[in-house]
C-alpha cells in the first residue's frame, strides 16, 4: 500500500469525523430549541458515511477483480426520525392545550458518548497519517 494512499485514507476520516464533530455539536447547541423555522422542535441531526471503493485487479487466484477499502464519505446529514420528547411546563410560550412542550429529540448523553467516539476516530487517523508520514521519512533516509 503506498503512503499516498494511506494519506488520503486517514485524510477521508478526518474529514468524515470532523462533519461528524460539528454535527454533535450543533445537536447539544439546540437540545432545548422549542422552535424552528420548518415548525416544531430542532430534530436531532445524524451523519450518514459510506466507504470509498477502490476497484481491484487481481492476476491469479478465484477472484480476478474486486474492491478495495479507499476511505470513507460523506453521504449526507439527515434528521432522526425517533419522535420529541414531551415536557410537562404550562409556563412555557411553546405549551400545548395540556401543557406540554415538545422538547428536541437530543440526548445529551447519547451525543456526548457520541462525541468521545468521534475524537477517538479522530486521534486514530491522525495516528495512521503520523505513521505513514514517519514511514516515508525513513524511506528516504535509506536513499542517503
Amino acid at each position: 500500500m503506498s503512503v499516498f494512499r494511506i494519506f488520503r485514507i486517514a485524510g477521508s476520516g478526518l474529514t468524515a469525523e470532523r462533519l461528524r464533530m460539528d454535527t454533535i455539536a450543533n445537536n447539544l447547541a439546540n437540545a432545548n430549541t422549542t422552535r424552528t423555522e420548518e415548525g416544531g422542535p430542532y430534530r436531532r441531526q445524524v451523519p450518514v458515511f459510506a466507504p470509498l471503493l477502490d476497484r481491484v485487479m487481481r492476476r491469479s487466484g478465484p477472484q480476478r477483480a474486486g474492491y478495495s477499502g479507499a476511505g470513507v464519505q460523506v453521504v449526507g446529514v439527515v434528521s432522526d426520525p425517533s419522535p420529541p420528547r414531551l415536557v410537562y411546563d404550562p409556563q412555557h410560550p411553546d405549551a400545548n392545550a395540556d401543557g406540554y412542550v415538545e422538547m428536541p429529540n437530543v440526548n445529551v448523553v447519547t451525543e456526548m458518548v457520541d462525541l468521545i467516539t468521534a475524537t477517538r476516530a479522530y486521534e486514530a487517523n491522525i495516528a495512521a497519517l503520523n505513521a505513514a508520514k514517519s514511514m516515508a521519512q525513513r524511506a528516504l533516509e535509506i536513499g542517503r
